[in-house]
């Protein structure tokens, strides 16, 4: 295996969330690291968060454990212990299974980059702490609902 040449990543940008929070994201990328190695049982991801960005909407995970090392710029992690600034070197971990939302928002005026490195479980519940959506994934299939079960529609689209 030869070093990635950072360059030939591709950049990922958009999201899977449904409407309206995809619109919400924009801002974000990201570089697949981990995909674009080969890795297949952790995922490694440098996002980059142009100003105003967020990362994602404030979410924890059922079966997955989290790491993200700031690497440039400045942003705030948001939890449920309220902020928290993040400057290069700065580190955080979210245990599996542990109910506090968490994302990151650069407030700066200058881009903020940070690494994710995190489990890839075969079966995986996302819960989002500030809106009523949950994510199931299940063998790379992404289906959301509502809190409660019932299964998610858009604004103005029905189930």
């Amino acid at each position: 295996m030869k070093k990635l040449d950072l360059n030939t990543v591709p950049v990922k940008t958009g999201s899977i969330y449904p409407a309206p929070y995809a619109a919400m994201m924009a801002g974000r990328s990201s570089l697949r690291l981990g995909q674009a190695a080969g890795l297949t049982q952790f995922g490694v991801n440098l996002v980059t968060l142009e100003p105003g960005a967020l990362s994602s909407l404030r979410h924890w995970h059922r079966a997955e454990d989290e790491f993200v090392m700031v690497t440039e710029g400045e942003c705030v992690m948001v939890t449920d212990d309220g902020e928290e600034i993040m400057r290069p070197g700065d580190c955080v971990g979210f245990p599996a299974n542990t109910p506090d939302g968490h994302h990151f928002i650069n407030r700066s005026n200058a881009p903020a980059c940070f690494l994710v490195i995190g489990s890839k479980a075969a079966e995986e519940v996302a819960t989002y702490s500030d809106v009523d959506l949950v994510l199931t994934l299940k063998d790379g299939t992404a289906a959301y609902t509502h809190k409660d079960g019932r299964p998610y529609a858009p604004e103005g689209e029905s189930k």
